[in-house]
């Protein structure tokens, strides 16, 4: 009997662990494949916070920049594929809609300050924007104001090519350049791939009252190569030099002091703080069309997440959880939307516009900046680059851009046209 009793118990018990570790497991987990390697020491404190208070695992993977689609696709094929991704805006969504859990009528949607941020598949709601950002030319007030001027006289292209070329008459004089290497690398060259080619189609959409086209005109790409020329040709290195210079290498030209102006967003804050609020800040890219004096800033978003609709029902349930958390909870909130000292680890938050409910002022100057233009009633330039038809499309253009650089002829700056014109032609019937 005794014996009897001693095996009910040992059993008892086994079923009890059991139990326990069943309700451990039914809590999930979150993998989250993070498009912002600026962004990844933040991420993953906010992992680390987030299973300390719940017990929930949450694993986070940063992609390479310039990697994401290649490494998202590796990673679904894997039996552990993420939770949470993200997509670039309609083009992107098209290869990952199959994935996307409905997000509508979930926590985070009823968090959201305006539907506009939802991407919409049809009736489902594939994604949400997660951040607002806004880029420009960064510049460094202290050295624009050593070579003689200050924003309010760059009000156009033929203002900032003025400015631009007598910095560079006066370089040696000065002991700095205008623009900081412009780095086709790829750490670097989506600056000029994507986001400088985004004036470009941004005229092009507005002129023809257009939101996306599989037939790009080419409308506006003379301006295009009048900002890159002006770009590569007062910079702190030759342009035969752009093929190899990285991102890094920019960052450092301008902290360093050895240039004025340096196109970048408001997510580079942490890379140029060290300067000083009080020293820098963002001009619109002008490349010389009409009206372009009311031109605001380019604000917008390529960053929405997505849950996984093919992971483990738990899994998803707890990655919905872990979004909602980080757009609801006092210290991720901060940690999104703040900047020096945000992290409860003392170190810098991540500076985000979230748009969400519980966004915070900005601490960014650049954010700030943004925002005064449209108080003064310019114009913001809208991302159009999400409509570019494929990551091939714009290494066409990239590549073309850096012969260019190398060889300033009309035959150069046609590949240019071509790759621009005839690939996205080729890339969106794909």
């Amino acid at each position: 009997m005794k014996k009897l009793l001693s095996v009910l118990l040992v059993s008892i018990m086994a079923l009890s662990l059991l139990a326990g570790c069943g309700a451990k497991e039914d809590k999930g987990s979150v993998y989250y494949l993070n498009f912002k390697p600026e962004q990844d020491k933040q991420w993953k404190e906010l992992a680390e916070i987030y299973t300390e208070k719940t017990g929930v695992e949450v694993i986070v993977e940063t992609a390479a920049s310039g990697q994401y689609e290649t490494t998202l696709k590796a990673a679904m094929a894997k039996s552990d594929a993420p939770t949470l991704f993200q997509v670039n805006g309609p083009v992107g969504l098209e290869a990952w809609k199959d994935y996307c859990y409905d997000l509508k009528g979930s926590d985070i949607a009823g968090q959201l300050s305006s539907e506009d941020f939802a991407l919409m598949d049809g009736d489902k709601m594939a994604g949400i924007a997660y951040v607002i950002e806004t880029y420009g030319i960064i510049y460094n007030k202290e050295l624009l104001q050593k070579a003689g001027y200050k924003a309010e006289d760059i009000k156009s292209f033929a203002d900032l090519k003025k400015v631009a070329e007598d910095i560079t008459k006066r370089k040696a004089e000065l002991g700095f350049a205008a623009f900081t290497s412009a780095g086709m690398d790829s750490s670097s060259d989506w600056r000029f791939k994507t986001h400088l080619a985004n004036l470009p189609i941004y005229y092009e959409y507005k002129a023809d009252g257009i939101g996306a086209t599989d037939a790009i005109k080419g409308t506006y790409l003379n301006e295009y190569r009048q900002i890159w020329d002006l770009y590569i040709n007062n910079a702190t290195c030759e342009p035969t030099a752009l093929a190899t210079k990285t991102g890094n290498d920019a960052v450092a030209e301008f902290t360093g002091k050895q240039a004025v102006f340096y196109q970048n967003g408001t997510w580079a804050y942490g890379d140029v703080a060290d300067l000083g609020d009080e020293n820098i800040g963002m001009l619109p890219i002008y490349i010389g069309v009409e009206g372009e004096e009311n031109q605001g800033l380019c604000t917008g978003t390529e960053n929405y997440w997505c849950v996984n609709g093919k992971a483990d029902e738990k899994d998803i349930k707890a990655t919905l959880d872990f979004i909602n958390w980080c757009v609801t909870d006092e210290v991720a909130v901060k940690a999104m939307c703040g900047t020096e000292k945000a992290m409860p680890s003392g170190e810098a938050g991540m500076g985000f516009v979230i748009p969400f409910k519980a966004c915070l002022e900005s601490t960014n100057p650049l954010v700030n900046q943004a925002s005064e233009y449209v108080a003064n009633g310019a114009t913001s330039v809208s991302w159009n680059f999400p409509t570019m038809p494929s990551e091939d499309w714009k290494n066409g253009v990239g590549s073309a851009l850096t012969l260019y650089a190398a060889e300033q002829t009309d035959a150069k700056w046609e590949d240019v046209v071509k790759a621009f014109v005839d690939g996205w032609k080729t890339e969106a019937a794909k």
